[in-house]
């Protein structure tokens, strides 16, 4: 019987092995086309199997290996060059996006902002500095950019400085993430955010059991923390949607009155109100 391979086997090895991450890449690599690995990841590709709520075919647990993945697809884009990150994802079946598109929030993750001098100027891609992967129909990685945008839109300072939700590590801004508060063990039990761009449109934050029940809906204010319910509903969105503000909150006096206010805000549960995507 074949072992199960798990990604946090590979982002231990990429940490604490000194030689090149492309020998610990291959190596498990290679474990994982033994064991069928690729075609477990499958099982993910489609929002209309809604396979997270499968608990016979172990659903919840497919979705902790996704976030294991996403783990180590942060370790590998430390690296300036993303050789290994395409290699790795794309031998797992993932398609990669250069994102030099229009700005779309579901594909891409803003690094660093160049203001424009009119404030009402809309968000533009600049540069692609890695690229973003899907896995199907669903998101695995967004695309990072450099973008020109009116203050109006998104301010530099915030829009690639705010606290990045959703997001283990980054090497430029701070980040927050479930896992964060939990053991060296516990961590992995940590759901991947599910994103699904459909021809009937997109769904974000997908339930782990496909429902939207006792989810809170953001049209829904009296479900909200004390500091979420500082935020207006657009910025509330626009965190949903972005995995962070892009520009300085209209509370920001009151907020300001709460260091840490940050940590306070909890998206992970958060959805669009019914009709929204």
């Amino acid at each position: 019987m074949i072992a199960p391979v798990k990604a946090r086997t590979l982002y231990h090895d990429l940490l604490d092995h000194d030689g090149p991450a492309a020998d610990d890449i291959d190596r498990w690599l290679g474990q994982a086309a033994a064991a069928d690995y690729r075609a477990r990841l499958r099982t993910a590709a489609g929002h209309g199997s809604a396979w997270w709520g499968d608990q016979e075919h172990h659903g919840p647990a497919l979705v902790e290996e996704l976030y294991a993945l996403g783990r180590v697809a942060d370790v590998l884009l430390l690296d300036p060059r993303p050789d290994d990150y395409l290699r790795a994802f794309t031998a797992l079946g993932m398609t990669p996006f250069d994102g030099l598109v229009p700005f779309d929030p579901f594909l891409h993750e803003i690094v660093d902002v160049e203001q424009a001098a009119d404030p009402q100027a809309p968000i533009e891609v600049l540069e692609v500095h890695r690229p973003g992967l899907m896995l199907g129909e669903l998101l695995f990685n967004r695309a990072r950019v450099r973008i020109r945008a009116g203050a109006a839109h998104a301010e530099r300072g915030v829009a690639d400085r705010f606290p990045l939700y959703w997001t283990f590590r980054r090497a430029d801004r701070p980040v927050h993430d479930l896992s964060h508060s939990w053991g060296s063990n516990s961590q992995w039990s940590t759901d991947f955010r599910l994103d699904y761009r459909t021809p009937g449109g997109d769904h974000l934050n997908v339930a782990e059991d496909g429902s939207v029940d006792g989810r809170p809906d953001l049209g829904h204010y009296q479900e909200l923390a004390p500091e979420e319910q500082l935020l207006t509903p657009a910025e509330r969105r626009e965190l949903l949607r972005n995995r962070c503000l892009l520009r300085t909150p209209q509370a920001a006096a009151e907020l300001a009155a709460s260091p840490g206010w940050e940590d306070e805000l909890f998206p992970y549960a958060w959805r669009l109100p019914a009709g929204e995507s």
